[in-house]
């Protein structure tokens, strides 16, 4: 599931740092990318020439060109907070959830302190290890679904990819059939708690199996640090649906090694030009969420993602390329900057509508369905007839050959033509306008030399 293209295929669910800088590699060498991969080069801006109307990266010495990718991800440098007490604990013994490799488990009591995917990866490659026991400490109520391609594509189908009047449905399944005898580990009920659609789920089968044998305990509350004789966490554990630092139990987490499932620092996107990080239009507003209005040729590929559902895999990053690709080949199917802006109006406006709030909501942007995101895509090329030949290559990848081969007969349009005889007119330099379409603009016209 976790896949950054169509051919990779992980041996095991959990892969480690070899097995994933492997299939980078081979991805390399497969598109032949050595000769256009330059390494430790920090890029602190892309600013467009003046006039040639190309991107530069950082200064000229480096090339002009016509669109920019930002890949940066959303995980950047490690959230790794220091714990009151700490200096009690073995340093050893505390790793990072992303720095298990070579790090053994068996037969020890291990203490995560997080709620996340991070700390459900890291409770599976303990178990795999036969730690003893494992506790993990969360906050608060997360939402666990099955990795069951059925239901996580009904799950997905929420095509307004937010919390609705019909949300309690899913959840109280969930609840009956999934979570069954562990429902105390669920959101709490009665809009207390976060809904199924609010944040990113996570996708396991096992954890609840594991709490179940005794292998594994959940626990809900807040960490106050090491204790004194650095034999583990101290801990506050609540009840359910209970306000992070609510009073509750205190208890010793016993540890022979704690794992920090905390996350990452979210990378900066600040070498993009300034104007793209103006309210109301900042990201992840932005036109199908990494477009910046006004810039269509710049696309922040899962650079700009918070939270979803059925949001993993790899089919979108290259959807999302191909439109860079067509708005950079095809000016008839660019987007102006006025609609850009209007789609993400009426996109927020929607999901206000047909939403629910909850605590916690998340922005209109912040929480989406695949589902929601196909409509997207969708909606954005067949409301632009200009578009719609691109349709099966943005989509699926494939017929490229006819959308260009119809680009370049309108190229003698755009570049202008020339008619003789008497009466006749010379046009050049024809500029085309780019549609009377929502997702283009004002009228198609040629202005005249």
């Amino acid at each position: 599931m976790y896949r950054f293209h169509p051919s990779v295929k992980w041996e095991k669910g959990y892969p480690n740092r070899k097995e994933i800088v492997d299939a980078v590699k081979s991805l390399w060498h497969r598109y032949a990318l050595e000769s256009k991969t330059h390494f430790n080069t920090p890029v602190n801006k892309v600013f467009k020439d003046e006039s040639s109307g190309r991107w530069i990266v950082n200064d000229a010495s480096n090339g002009q060109f016509e669109g920019v990718i930002a890949a940066v991800g959303t995980c950047g440098d490690l959230k790794m907070p220091k714990l009151p007490g700490q200096e009690n604990f073995d340093p050893d013994s505390i790793h990072h959830s992303s720095q298990l490799d070579g790090k053994s488990a068996k037969g020890k009591k291990v203490a995560i302190i997080g709620g996340g995917a991070s700390a459900v990866e890291a409770l599976e490659f303990v178990t795999q290890q036969d730690a003893e026991h494992v506790y993990v400490l969360s906050r608060s109520e997360k939402w666990i679904i099955p990795r069951n391609p059925i239901i996580d594509a009904l799950l997905a189908f929420n095509i307004f990819g937010s919390e609705t009047i019909f949300s309690w449905i899913p959840e109280n399944l969930l609840r009956l059939f999934f979570y069954r005898d562990l429902e105390d580990l669920s959101p709490p009920k009665g809009g207390r708690g976060k809904g199924l659609f609010t944040e990113t789920p996570m996708v396991n089968d096992d954890v609840l199996d594991l709490v179940r044998e005794g292998k594994a305990s959940w626990l809900r509350g807040d960490i106050i640090g090491y204790d004194e004789a650095g034999t583990g966490i101290r801990f506050n554990e609540r009840r359910q649906g209970s306000d992070k630092n609510a009073p509750g139990t205190p208890v010793l987490i016993e540890a022979d090694m704690v794992i920090m499932a905390t996350g990452y620092e979210r990378p900066s996107l600040k070498f993009l030009p300034e104007d793209v990080f103006e309210p109301p239009y900042e990201p992840p507003n932005w036109y199908l969420q990494v477009f910046p209005p006004g810039y269509g040729d710049i696309c922040c590929n899962n650079c700009t993602y918070v939270g979803g559902i059925g949001s993993v895999g790899n089919y979108h990053i290259g959807i999302y390329t191909r439109f860079l690709l067509m708005y950079l080949v095809d000016p008839l199917a660019r987007p102006r900057t006025w609609w850009m802006k209007r789609w993400v109006d009426m996109t927020r406006i929607i999901k206000k509508v047909i939403g629910r709030a909850v605590p916690g909501s998340p922005g209109p942007f912040e929480f989406f369905t695949y589902s929601e995101l196909l409509y997207w895509f969708a909606f954005t090329i067949a409301i632009n007839p200009f578009r719609w030949k691109w349709a099966a290559f943005v989509l699926c990848g494939i017929g490229k050959d006819l959308p260009l081969s119809v680009v370049e007969g309108e190229d003698g349009l755009r570049n202008g033509f020339e008619t003789g005889g008497d009466g006749g007119e010379t046009w050049k330099d024809a500029t085309v306008g780019e549609g009377l379409w929502m997702g283009s603009g004002g009228s198609r016209r040629r202005t005249k030399d």
